[in-house]
């Protein structure tokens, strides 16, 4: 375990030296940034929109004591939404389908010797192949958090109203209630570290497989693994320092 963590360390480390020129980094974090954040879109607005619509209707299930307002309903979907909900479980879900994406494409480029064709030219495979995709990944995961903020908020809202839980001035009264700005700034800060962790320990996972195409698959299954236990991991040491 301590080798590995250091090999990891020295990875991470080896990106910073003989850095690609700025332009050429940026082109590729763009390129990284779209692949990421656009092909993901779709299965984070599924995803958010349905938690926010399944805990605002378990909440009103349980909340069956008539002395507290039906407002409640809309300030825990408020604070679980922003608090838990979309950074963690987003960040979970591109872990499966980012992840898999980055360890499966280094793995692939190192197994067809790629890797070792870009050091023959001179090129540091690792600034020119790992840090774009760290980079489009810090930048694009707070954007996928803060829309599934957003369509979290809004299912909770559709769900309640249709379903008869609460009104909708209920239900905007209960989000309005007692919000406090810095939960905002915890969550895209969780974002951000979370992006870190997927990206460098798939990137990690898939830069040095070794073998053949099923080495390849068991890459890509170890770095969704490990980014879950990072992130949770993180989540917590997060929650404990920063709250």
């Amino acid at each position: 375990m301590v080798k590995v963590f250091g090999q990891y360390l020295l990875f991470l480390q080896s990106m910073l030296v003989r850095k690609e020129r700025v332009r050429v980094l940026w082109n590729r974090t763009l390129d990284e940034a779209v692949s990421i954040g656009i092909d993901s879109v779709f299965i984070v607005s599924i995803v958010a929109a349905f938690i926010g619509a399944v805990t605002c209707v378990q909440i009103a299930y349980n909340l069956t004591n008539p002395l507290i307002p039906k407002a409640t309903i809309g300030f825990m979907v408020r604070e679980m939404t922003i608090l838990e909900l979309a950074p963690t479980i987003t960040s979970i879900v591109l872990a499966g389908k980012v992840g898999s994406s980055i360890a499966g494409g280094l793995g692939t480029m190192r197994i067809t010797e790629q890797i070792d064709a870009l050091e023959v030219m001179g090129i540091n495979s690792t600034s020119y192949l790992v840090f774009p995709r760290i980079l489009g990944a810090i930048i694009t995961f707070p954007l996928l958090v803060i829309l599934a903020m957003v369509l979290s908020i809004l299912g909770g809202y559709l769900a309640g109203t249709l379903s008869g839980a609460l009104s909708a001035q209920e239900y905007i009264e209960g989000i309005r209630d007692a919000f406090i700005p810095y939960n905002i700034a915890f969550a895209l800060i969780k974002s951000v570290v979370f992006a870190f962790l997927v990206s460098s320990i798939s990137a990690y996972r898939g830069f040095f497989t070794e073998g053949g195409a099923l080495e390849v698959g068991a890459s890509s299954t170890t770095a969704v693994t490990h980014s879950i236990i990072a992130i949770l991991v993180g989540d917590f040491v997060l929650a404990y320092t920063l709250l």
